[in-house]
């Protein structure tokens, strides 16, 4: 089977890069429209402006959110545009822009398409991220899954496993050292040694690539019993220890308290209470990051359901 080499291994930092404490864990958000389905974006989000963001992201630091998220494509074929709409921001300017605006909370990539681009553009663009927030990024990976967006740049979609496979050691070795192969970038992270890395992906070269390189994992939805079953029996086999490695759960949409209007069939509603354990026993015990989307009407009313989750639901999903 394809994959990493021992020789691309070892570049990778012997030890996880802690991100999550053991026996913690994290709670975070995309902000509004960052939403694979069009079924979980609310018509406001649409026009939100970037202040309107800049408000979310402090709200939620405010509330306790652990971190933020901003996905990432370039340009949506027509085909799937119904179903996914065309508004996504870039990753690397709207997380630059929330790092001015907040002060605490980590600022996720979620996910940025490895494949799009050269490994020391990415890891230049990340150490700039990290750098300008003062070390709260988190770079969540991933190899991409729209077969037209790369046709649009001129790459080869069939080939995105082995250039993940290639990048990702070449991404990580650029994150943690000044000079690589004679060359020297720098302002260099503000993490050391280099932000956490957590690749994404439900797939099986998905998961081992979180082993061989990351320091986590980030499911494309929900996070199965299988699923986690398969990856914590390869940090076995690897001898890296499962505490402080951050295996992820994307919840369902939630609204706290009784909505006004109907916010679809996907969306879990009631008390902080109902919602959490409804969220609970949907993911595997080992879950130890957790992404939430609240739903609402309006900017007030997303603002107002953050502010409620870090009051009450949060400590629940804790």
């Amino acid at each position: 089977m394809p994959g990493i080499s021992p020789a691309q291994r070892s570049v990778v930092t012997d030890t996880t890069v802690l991100c999550i404490d053991p026996g913690h864990r994290w709670v975070g958000t995309q902000l509004p429209i960052q939403a694979q389905s069009s079924l979980f974006v609310a018509e406001w989000e649409r026009s939100a402006s970037p202040e309107d963001l800049a408000q979310v992201a402090q709200t939620c630091e405010v509330a306790g959110f652990d971190y933020v998220g901003v996905c990432d494509h370039i340009a949506i074929p027509e085909r799937a545009a119904p179903a996914m709409g065309t508004h996504w921001m870039d990753p690397i300017a709207t997380l630059s822009w929330l790092a001015a605006k907040t002060k605490r909370i980590h600022l996720l990539t979620h996910v940025y398409v490895l494949p799009y681009r050269h490994a020391r553009v990415a890891a230049k663009q990340l150490s700039a991220v990290d750098h300008l927030s003062g070390g709260r990024l988190v770079a969540g990976i991933g190899a991409g899954h729209l077969a037209e967006e790369f046709d649009l740049l001129n790459l080869d979609f069939s080939s995105r496993g082995r250039v993940m496979d290639e990048r990702l050691p070449e991404l990580v070795l650029a994150l943690e050292n000044e000079f690589v192969a004679g060359f020297g970038a720098s302002p260099r992270p503000t993490q050391q040694p280099r932000p956490p890395v957590w690749i994404a992906g439900s797939s099986a070269p998905a998961i081992r690539r979180a082993v061989d390189v990351g320091d986590g994992w980030l499911p494309q939805g929900p996070a199965t019993p299988r699923l986690v079953e398969s990856l914590k029996d390869r940090l076995a086999r690897a001898q890296r220890p499962v505490d402080g490695f951050a295996i992820g759960h994307i919840a369902p949409p939630i609204h706290l308290g009784a909505a006004d209007v109907d916010l679809g069939k996907y969306t879990i509603t009631g008390s902080a209470t109902q919602v959490a354990d409804r969220l609970l026993s949907a993911m595997p015990a080992d879950v130890n990051q957790i992404q939430i989307r609240v739903m609402a009407n309006s900017l007030d009313e997303y603002c107002a359901q953050l502010s409620w989750a870090g009051a009450e639901l949060l400590p629940l999903l804790r």
